[in-house]
């Protein structure tokens, strides 16, 4: 059920079905409209069209995708923006979405594609129509299974608050590359020391759920076989304890993280399974862990967040912050040009 934002030409992307913004006569129009309208071949798909025409505002139908990598395009007709009428035209805008989404489950489609409907010659503004397209998928995909892109080219249609951006980038000056190299060999320093003193100071990484990888982290020389039989224990298993230990349910966790619950599946269900960075993160985030905590589940799967790495400290700052919402992340995440959480 992944939901990403990408900035790529709709009609190449390999899905199941694409979503055209479409007119209520479903005539080829300018735009992406027309753009898919010749991807897909002018004549046959317009003949198509023309059974299914016309359509009410909010409405969404279905036809082949003909010369299309996609094998469905389903036309939404979005609303032509009123300034003076903003809740009607929000309500026809997320039933086109809703609509459309609706089309592809019926049609069994496995991933679907949209363009930012109707803030082309409609004249929604772009951020509104952002954030209507982002709530009306995010409560769809509540519900089902589904993976959906959002295809837009112009980062203005982003109104991330100015407090946040300037919050993340005071971050991101203060801590990227020098500062963290310093911090995480201080931190290094002080658990070989506490450790070499009988756990002195481990009340200062008390978080239970890592007490015992801590502990491990440092050990004198042992001989090999010895030290294979005492591996801690692989990333699924931790994952698994983790999701008991904060009280939640498999799905809670693979939508929290953005994931594909195939994905998620076979994390859970191969013992020697091990993630990408991002998808590590991800978990990490729907779990809602610590900073320090994240740095330990991070470790399980081989990785570390750097302040080498802007993605990292982008995230880092997030997860700091007891900010937890992948969508929003993904979102300064986009901003940066750096790639998102999920999938």
């Amino acid at each position: 059920m992944p939901f990403i934002i990408v900035r790529q030409d709709i009609t190449k992307m390999k899905v199941d079905a694409i979503v055209n913004a479409a007119n209520t006569e479903l005539r080829m129009g300018g735009g992406v409209c027309g753009a898919i309208f010749k991807a897909a071949g002018v004549t046959q798909l317009q003949a198509a069209c023309d059974k299914l025409a016309p359509i009410k505002t909010s409405e969404a139908v279905i036809t082949p995708g003909f010369d299309l990598s996609a094998k469905f395009i389903i036309h939404a007709a979005g609303p032509v923006y009123r300034q003076w009428n903003k809740e009607q035209n929000e309500q026809h805008l997320r039933a086109a979405y809703s609509n459309a989404l609706k089309r592809a489950v019926e049609n069994k489609c496995e991933s679907i594609a949209f363009p930012l409907i109707s803030s082309g010659i409609y004249g929604y503004p772009k951020d509104e129509a952002l954030q209507v397209a982002t709530s009306a998928i995010q409560d769809f995909l509540a519900d089902h299974d589904l993976d959906v892109t959002l295809a837009v080219f112009d980062k203005s249609a982003f109104t991330i608050s100015c407090e946040l951006l300037g919050a993340v980038k005071s971050y991101i000056d203060k801590h990227y590359v020098v500062a963290h190299q310093i911090k995480r060999r201080q931190l290094l320093d002080i658990e070989e020391k506490a450790l070499d003193e009988a756990n002195e100071d481990v009340t200062k990484y008390n978080e239970p759920i890592f007490e015992e990888m801590l502990s491990s982290s440092v050990r004198a020389s042992v001989p090999l076989d010895d030290l294979i039989e005492s591996l801690d224990e692989p990333f699924s298993k931790m994952l698994l304890r983790l999701i008991d230990a904060r009280g939640m349910t498999d799905v809670q966790v693979y939508k929290r993280a953005n994931l594909d619950r195939k994905l998620f599946s076979k994390i859970r269900n191969n013992k020697g399974y091990m993630p990408s960075k991002r998808t590590a993160i991800a978990l990490a985030v729907a779990l809602e862990l610590s900073i320090g905590e994240t740095d330990g589940f991070l470790e399980r799967a081989g990785y570390a967040l750097s302040h080498a790495v802007k993605f990292d400290v982008i995230v880092e700052y997030f997860i700091t912050n007891g900010k937890y919402d992948v969508f929003e992340i993904n979102e300064v995440l986009f901003e940066y040009d750096q790639p998102l959480l999920g999938r």
